[in-house]
């Protein structure tokens, strides 16, 4: 893949130490791509259209047809937009300084910022689930989607209900450190170029996640850039699966897969839309379990911990005495 006759790599894409491989890229009536999906494997569709009236939704066409609503802008001084969830630094009384700015911005100075913005300024980032307060215009668009696409997989996959669209606008070079939802999504690029590097659940030792009381939950420990191998010496055995979307294709990213995503660093903003549907009944369990379930399971035994020990200080200790020279 290229653009202006340049390859990705020349135009910077941050390198990694791990080696990865691409994520398969399918037409959507590929049956290949409806077997990745069911097996929860990540797959890029090439022309589902899923998107296709939303193809237009630049700066100038969001600005007219958005509406006048407020929106969730998270600016940083770096390149790095890592999630925090503010009600766990409350709910713990943690001391935590949060690594970017939340503010809420009308579209409109959003829009004048971006298309100002210069390299070495704070980096800004547009994360805003969409409502009915969006201009008609955006609604016809959004009406037009293929929903019989999506609605089908919604079926065959026996997932819940689509929880939230959430639409994305970034600064060129923006990077999502890795990190993990809970949720099943396709993933819509519509302006721009994005690449994703992910790695699956089995990866979950590797990638040391933080504390689920902790604000970075579902997020990894480990800098990219930085990643201290002495203190996460299985890093080094990581491996991932990579891809780089483009206008019009669509990224089924199962739950439980860690994905880290970043936009050229020397390109243009970029506009992407999520679909996040919940996931569905679990039915029958077979044995052995496979690595989101075994995710899901350590999750919940955490979350026991903290609520029941009242103290996030006294869960480490007590999950070292009960497996310290006992399953180790």
């Amino acid at each position: 893949m290229s653009e202006n006759g340049k390859t990705f790599d020349e135009l910077h894409f941050q390198p990694y130490d791990f080696p990865t491989v691409s994520i398969p890229r399918l037409s959507h009536l590929n049956p290949d791509a409806d077997r990745l999906i069911s097996e929860m494997k990540p797959v890029v569709l090439t022309d589902t259209e899923l998107v296709a009236s939303a193809q237009k939704w630049n700066l100038d066409y969001l600005e007219k047809n958005i509406g006048s609503g407020s929106y969730t802008v998270y600016l940083s001084n770096n390149k790095k937009f890592k999630y925090f969830d503010e009600s766990k630094i409350q709910e713990h009384n943690l001391n935590f300084t949060p690594p970017t700015e939340r503010t809420e911005m009308k579209f409109w100075d959003f829009a004048e910022c971006l298309r100002n913005w210069k390299a070495g300024e704070k980096r800004l980032y547009l994360q805003q689930p969409l409502n009915d307060t969006v201009g008609k215009n955006m609604v016809d668009d959004f009406l037009s989607f293929n929903w019989n696409w999506i609605a089908r997989q919604k079926k065959e996959n026996n997932w819940g209900p689509l929880t939230s669209n959430l639409l994305l606008i970034s600064t060129p070079g923006n990077i999502t450190p890795v990190h993990y939802d809970e949720q099943e999504n396709f993933f819509a690029q519509i302006h721009g170029y994005k690449r994703f590097i992910l790695f699956s659940p089995d990866c979950y030792d590797k990638l040391y996640p933080h504390p689920v009381w902790h604000p970075h939950d579902r997020q990894s420990q480990v800098d990219f850039d930085v990643p201290q191998y002495d203190k996460f010496p299985k890093f080094h055995d990581i491996s991932g699966q990579e891809a780089v979307l483009g206008p019009g294709d669509v990224l089924y990213l199962p739950m439980y897969w860690w994905h880290h995503v970043e936009t050229l660093q020397h390109g243009d903003y970029v506009v992407s839309l999520n679909f996040w549907y919940k996931s569905g009944p679990s039915g029958k369990i077979t044995y052995p379990l496979q690595g989101f379930q075994k995710m899901a399971v350590m999750r919940n035994i955490e979350k026991m911990l903290v609520e029941t020990l009242k103290d996030v200080n006294e869960v480490g200790p007590l999950l070292q005495a009960l497996v310290e020279g006992r399953y180790t």
